[in-house]
Formats: structure tokens, C-alpha cells, sequence
């Protein structure tokens, strides 16, 4: 589960930092996702969850006569997606929570998002509110993770760690699985019509450079369910997390990256507000 203080806080701090190697770790699905948008009209776009911009910039660059926004509740990541603009004028960003935000001129007609829809705590509401702030018949396409077991990033990480006290039971928490799931994603698209899953599966780069495997164990310190960890675990358990770590990265690096095969939907819709 990962919150909206959570973002705002320790883990929007370390994506904000680990700007370029998360970008790197979508590599292989970002080009994907913006052939999908590309297929979509929109002269007003926002950027759901954009973290530190890389698809809002994409879009801009590709749309010039297009407005972009990016919101994100971090302001972290809002700032370093703001130091990569390079001057576009048609790209704005915004420090936001997407599922209260407010349109300060023409309603978007092209809402989009890499992976930042998966963490409102009331899904049904934010979207139901997205649809209503929208253009007439606006559209929507987003990025999602599948599920943990088709993820090896997390599935492998995930088996290493020590057994814990079960949390209380909570249906599809907010976190990076939380829509995996297409029936509970349809069931939170309130306000959205024509809904449409297409699987991508997809390498996830997590490391590579002069020494992949160090790159790797570096990353995943930082960010990902192994962070925690590291940062949590007692000394004789983290040492044990660790070396099964160093062990499953080893095993992942072919060459010259570690890669981790990762799952995807690209999903679309319709804003039913007309």
C-alpha cells in the first residue's frame, strides 16, 4: 500500500532524486503507451500523477499547439519535472492531488497517465470528478501494472523478504497493483464509458551502466519493495535480504542490464458527460 503521505513524503523524495533511472525503468513502455495517445485527439491535456514529467514533456514536444498540464501531489517530483521543460510554453505543471483538481481555464479533453492512477483512496470518487471537470465526451489513457505474479520485479523481490503479521484486509489498497484487476478498474471508472484493456508485457530495466548489477542494488535501495526493507528490516534480517538480493539480481543481469519481465494494461475510455 502506498499513500498519498507516503508520495508526499520519503517516496516522492527518492522518485524525485531517482528521476532518471524510474524513467529508464518504463523504457520499454512509455513508447507504447504514447503511440496509444497519439491515436487520440486532445488540445488540452493533463498529465495524471506525471511524477517528474517524462510524458507530459513527450506530449508537449509532439503537440505544440497543444496545452499540457502535469499534476502531482509531490512537489518534489513537480520540481524536478520542471527543471527538465526546457523552456516549452505549452507544458504547465502543478502541484495537485488529480482527483480534486480544478481546471483554471477550458475543461481538458485528453486526461493520460504512466502508472499514477493507482494510488487515489477513493478511486470511484476521482474518477467520477475527472469526468465531470472534463470536455464533453473527453477521453482517457492510462498505464497500469497487472498483477504482482506476472511482475518478476516485485513477484522474486517479494519471496525474499521475511515473513510478516498479516495487515488487516483491504480490498485493492492504493499501491502500484491496486489496478490489476480489469473488473475492479471498470468498477472505478465511474463517470467513463468504452472502456478498453490491451496487455503490453515489457522489460523492466533496473539496471545497466559500467556495472549493472551494482546499478541494480542501488536502484532497488531507493525505490520499490525492497526499500523498505532495507530501511526497515532488523540487522540479521536485512543482511539475509540482502545477499538473496544480490543473488537474484546476479541472476537477472544478460547483457549488460538487469532486466525483470513486467506487465501491463493500457487502458482507454470515455468520459460519459455529455
Amino acid at each position: 500500500m502506498t499513500s498519498a503521505q507516503e508520495w508526499q513524503g520519503r517516496v516522492g523524495q527518492n522518485w524525485a532524486t531517482e528521476w532518471e533511472r524510474t524513467d529508464r525503468s518504463f523504457a520499454a513502455l512509455t513508447p507504447h503507451l504514447l503511440t496509444a495517445i497519439a491515436a487520440e485527439s486532445g488540445e488540452r491535456l493533463l498529465d495524471i500523477g506525471c511524477g517528474a514529467g517524462e510524458l507530459s514533456i513527450a506530449l508537449a514536444t509532439a503537440r505544440p499547439d497543444a496545452q499540457v498540464t502535469g499534476v502531482d501531489i509531490s512537489a518534489e517530483l513537480v520540481e524536478a519535472a520542471r527543471s527538465r521543460t526546457d523552456g516549452l510554453a505549452n507544458l504547465a505543471f502543478s502541484v495537485a492531488d488529480a482527483s480534486s483538481w480544478q481546471a483554471d481555464g477550458a475543461a481538458p479533453d485528453l486526461y493520460v497517465s504512466r502508472h499514477g492512477v493507482m494510488f487515489f483512496s477513493n478511486p470511484p470518487a476521482a474518477f467520477a470528478h475527472l469526468s465531470a471537470v472534463a470536455a464533453p465526451s473527453a477521453r482517457m489513457v492510462f498505464s497500469c501494472f497487472r498483477a504482482p505474479s506476472e511482475n518478476l520485479w516485485a513477484a522474486e523481490i517479494a519471496r525474499l523478504l521475511p515473513p510478516s503479521q498479516p495487515a488487516p484486509p483491504v480490498d485493492f489498497p492504493p499501491g502500484p497493483f491496486a489496478f490489476a484487476d480489469p473488473d475492479h478498474v471498470r468498477g472505478c471508472l465511474r463517470g467513463w464509458r468504452d472502456v478498453t484493456f490491451q496487455p503490453l508485457d515489457f522489460a523492466y530495466v533496473a539496471g545497466s551502466g559500467v556495472n549493472p548489477v551494482a546499478d541494480a542494488l542501488s536502484f532497488f535501495s531507493r525505490i520499490g519493495p525492497a526499500a523498505a526493507a532495507v530501511r526497515t528490516l532488523p540487522d540479521k534480517a536485512r543482511a539475509a535480504f540482502e545477499r538473496g538480493l544480490l543473488e537474484l539480481v546476479q541472476s537477472r543481469h544478460v547483457g549488460g542490464r538487469v532486466c525483470f519481465p513486467a506487465a501491463a494494461w493500457l487502458v482507454s475510455a470515455t468520459a460519459d458527460n455529455t
